[in-house]
């Protein structure tokens, strides 16, 4: 674990719940990443009439990480509304994916797990380089 433990994770994305907007589930979600300089980002989930465009909390919290000059998770924690764990969506989990190291970590409710641990065998960037040859001849 880098610069300070998990402790301070936890402590960001239970604070990030006090600007949650859950009017419709009245789940709010809190979410906290560390990323490679050290600093953290958090993000809350923001929800909308047409339940379609709600927006995880790890959604906004890659978005804040994007607009304070980005840099990649290196350890992520995502609470609920009091404080308990909880596994980001198989969405979230690509989006996390998307923007991980090669170890990045996260706090699960059954302990610390890789990224690989909870999206096996996941898709991203590299494969689309792969898959980004010279189309078939005709």
């Amino acid at each position: 674990m880098s610069d300070g433990g998990w402790e301070p994770l936890r402590l960001a994305a239970t604070a990030a719940l006090a600007h949650a907007y859950a009017p419709y589930s009245h789940f709010p979600v809190g979410a906290a990443a560390r990323l490679e300089d050290g600093s953290i980002v958090t993000g809350c989930n923001v929800e909308n009439a047409s339940y379609g465009l709600t927006l995880c909390a790890e959604c906004t919290m890659v978005g804040a990480a994007r607009m304070n000059g980005g840099g990649l998770i290196t350890e992520f924690y995502c609470v609920d509304g009091q404080g308990a764990i909880l596994m980001p969506c198989g969405r979230c989990r690509q989006l996390l994916f998307e923007f991980s190291t090669a170890g990045t970590r996260i706090m699960t409710s059954s302990g610390v797990k890789t990224m690989d641990q909870v999206l096996p065998d996941a898709f991203g960037p590299r494969d689309l380089d792969r898959t980004a040859a010279t189309p078939p001849k005709e």
